[in-house]
């Protein structure tokens, strides 16, 4: 029962998922951050394995073509995308990953799940939402960072995202990121102790 859990987490831009993640990992040295992979080259002062896992072109298509790849998409010419045995790997250690996804991207986990028992065993599916659209659109705009015509579009496809929240296994609604962490841990802490998440086959390990 000491496996961890993949906590695929999605919500629009604005929602705090990145501060409540920071929070968690300076908590808990048994959660990590998935680190995608990527076919584009690397930027001044990123590291391979730490921001992401730099791979040829010839090397990602492999791992396409023996199913190591939970999601990936193509833009602008790289590919991008999460690798399952990256993920698979720290969850059979122990540790739980936080994985950072569009609605998009967790469909396509979903689907995987369908043909991977071990996958579907550890993930989880949480959905960030803010307090109400009004309050995201205030956090957006307070950021600074964006045109109008740049805001317009992120809002315009929060709405699309929002819509979403259905399809997941909890929502948390993201007041405070102080307390938003808390209910993610508590959410990361009861799925580690599930029943279904015992080997069937191998029984009570106490007996």
């Amino acid at each position: 029962m000491s496996q961890g859990v993949a906590i695929i987490m999605s919500g629009p831009s604005g929602a705090g998922k990145s501060t409540v993640c920071h929070i968690l990992l300076k908590e808990d040295q048994n959660l990590s951050f998935s680190v995608s992979c990527t076919t584009r080259q690397p930027r001044a002062g990123e590291q391979d394995g730490v921001d992401y896992h730099f791979l040829s072109r010839k090397e990602f298509e492999k791992r396409i073509a023996e199913g190591d790849l939970l999601e990936y998409a193509e833009v602008h010419g790289n590919y991008y995308g999460t690798l399952k045995s990256a993920v698979l790997d720290q969850v059979q250690q122990g540790k739980s990953v936080l994985i950072d996804i569009d609605v998009q991207g967790q469909r396509l986990i979903r689907k995987a799940c369908e043909n991977d028992a071990d996958l579907d065993s550890a993930s989880v599916f949480v959905f960030f939402a803010p307090p109400s659209y009004k309050d995201l659109e205030s956090r957006l705009r307070g950021r600074g960072t964006e045109d109008e015509e740049s805001l317009n579009k992120r809002l315009a496809n929060a709405k699309g995202e929002l819509e979403a929240w259905s399809e997941y296994d909890y929502m948390l609604i993201n007041h405070k990121p102080e307390q938003a962490a808390a209910e993610l841990r508590a959410v990361i802490d009861a799925e580690k102790v599930k029943v279904s998440r015992v080997d069937l086959e191998q029984g009570w390990p106490y007996v």
